[in-house]
């Protein structure tokens, strides 16, 4: 008897796989959460050199328009850059005298020649608009200018983290249980992102991002087995739509949470501290039934598959966790066909019927990474999975990160962008039922590149469409994600899905 029997009997989907999801939505709601943090944790207001302050005795009377006293000032002061707009990076050694103005004894030429004066890197840092962010990373240590790779870089750092944790938290949680090291992954998780929050030097942020991102990978390696494992065939789709509709939910609050709290510190501490009640949560979520009978812990998966039936409403006989289940070894190994119609009525069947199940698990071939490309199937299967994968991700991220240039402000972009996923996850799971997994991948993916390519054709000017374009180049790269995700996980046997994820 496979196993697959013996969740068909106790129930493949009910009260108690929907609760499973449930408490496991948490985990998909905060990788979102941090994931695509950087959109507000790293964001660069405006900015330009720091200046002295501007005397009270400028006279302005004469200047063209409706110029103020502090345009003037930075006028005085800052470059253009060849798009006309005032330099961020560069001031003058000198302010320049305007015409109609007084500047004082800064703004004298001191014999430097006529035309543009020199210019230097700000020497004494720089002020921010706030108006938008009280406070980022960029602004705590002044990460703009010749610094602003290192911005950047604090996103490559934590996703190089995101790879190191999915192949440490693959191998870790077939050999130690999901349910471990999803508590593993909570603690750790909460821990870096506090400490994180509590940086007093880049370096030590960059380091706890990182630790943090190999914490969160075990979210994405561990939830979705501890979900498919517990599920029947028929309703794998379903569950795995609905799941990951909490990851839509994670972006659209990060919304919400980012224009509420506009000081970078306090918005990681807002997105850290669920992990506490995660941590709480894991006292009702069990442990795969498949990896117990792969340990040989027969008696922990027979507790968890009566537990099952229970919820399910399967009937289940009073017997179950009598001393009968240890009966005579011969009746443990009966053929299932002997067993299966009473599995449930006399439970020490079902123990027995898993005693058998765990033996075929556990001389099976023990998985590893190398088995991804053992035979010429699976390495086409790999192969072509890591080149849809990396389409599917570069172009996710690509899009999500970039919240810039649609004429809205940052909040109601990523709004708009949590709002698209919605009607794309329906479409999916329309599609998917329809037209197939490998039809709905490829067309979810050519939309993304026809969308995302037709904007970059249409002119600035044309911001509404650019808007229109943006967003629906967005709605397809998550389809494409989706599907990738529900495609995935079927493509490959289920000893080899922890390995692949």
């Amino acid at each position: 008897m496979a196993f697959e029997e013996l969740l068909d009997q106790v129930g493949g989907f009910g009260p108690f796989q929907l609760r499973n999801v449930a408490l496991l939505a948490l985990p998909r709601v905060l990788l979102p959460l941090h994931f695509l943090l950087p959109i507000f944790l790293a964001a660069v207001p405006a900015h330009h050199c720091a200046l002295p302050s501007a005397p009270a005795n400028i006279s302005h009377q004469d200047a063209p328009g409706n110029i103020s006293h502090q345009d003037m000032w930075l006028e005085a002061h800052l470059p253009r850059e060849p798009d006309g707009t005032l330099s961020s990076c560069l001031r003058f050694v000198h302010a320049r005298p305007l015409p109609n103005t007084t500047l004082g004894e800064e703004g004298h030429s001191h014999g430097e020649p006529e035309g543009e004066p020199p210019t230097v890197p700000c020497p004494q840092g720089w002020e921010y608009d706030r108006s938008e962010f009280s406070s980022t990373i960029a602004t705590e240590w002044d990460l703009v200018c010749e610094q602003k790779g290192l911005n950047r870089a604090t996103s490559t750092f934590f996703f190089a983290g995101v790879l190191v944790g999915a192949v440490a938290f693959g191998y870790l949680s077939d050999r130690f249980g999901r349910r471990r090291l999803l508590l593993v992954a909570y603690v750790s998780t909460l821990v870096m992102g506090l400490v994180s929050a509590a940086s007093v030097s880049y370096v030590m942020f960059a380091v706890t991002r990182t630790l943090t991102g190999i914490a969160l990978a075990g979210f994405t390696i561990i939830v979705m087995p501890l979900e498919l494992e517990w599920l029947d065939v028929g309703h794998r789709t379903v569950a795995g739509v609905l799941s990951s509709t909490f990851w839509t939910v994670g972006v659209i609050l990060l919304a919400l949470v980012g224009y509420l709290i506009r000081d970078w510190r306090w918005l990681l501490l807002a997105v850290t501290l669920p992990c506490a009640p995660g941590i709480l949560s894991l006292w009702w979520v069990p442990e795969s039934a498949r990896w117990l009978l792969t340990q040989g812990r027969v008696e922990e998966a027979h507790v968890y598959l009566l537990r099952c039936a229970r919820i399910n409403g399967q009937p289940v006989g009073d017997n179950g966790l009598s001393q009968e289940r240890r009966g005579d070894p011969e009746r443990a190994m009966c053929p299932a066909e002997d067993t299966k119609p009473s599995l449930m009525s006399q439970p020490h069947l079902l123990y027995q019927a898993l005693n058998k199940v765990a033996i075929g698990e556990r001389v099976a071939h023990k998985p590893s990474y190398l088995d991804l490309f053992r035979t010429p199937r699976l390495r086409h299967i790999s192969l072509c999975c890591m080149v849809v994968w990396f389409g599917v991700n570069f172009s996710y991220y690509g899009l999500s990160l970039n919240v810039s240039g649609l004429g809205l402000n940052v909040y109601q972009t990523q709004l708009l962008f949590g709002a698209v996923e919605l009607p794309s996850k329906l479409l999916v799971y329309l599609s998917v039922r329809h037209a197939g997994r490998r039809l709905t991948q490829a067309g979810s993916l050519l939309g993304t590149a026809v969308t995302v390519g037709i904007r970059l054709l249409v002119s600035s000017e044309m911001g509404s469409w650019s808007t229109a374009l943006a967003v629906m180049g967005k709605g397809f790269s998550e389809a494409a994600f989706t599907t990738a995700y529900l495609f995935t996980s079927e493509l490959y046997p289920t000893v080899l899905r922890q390995g692949w994820g």
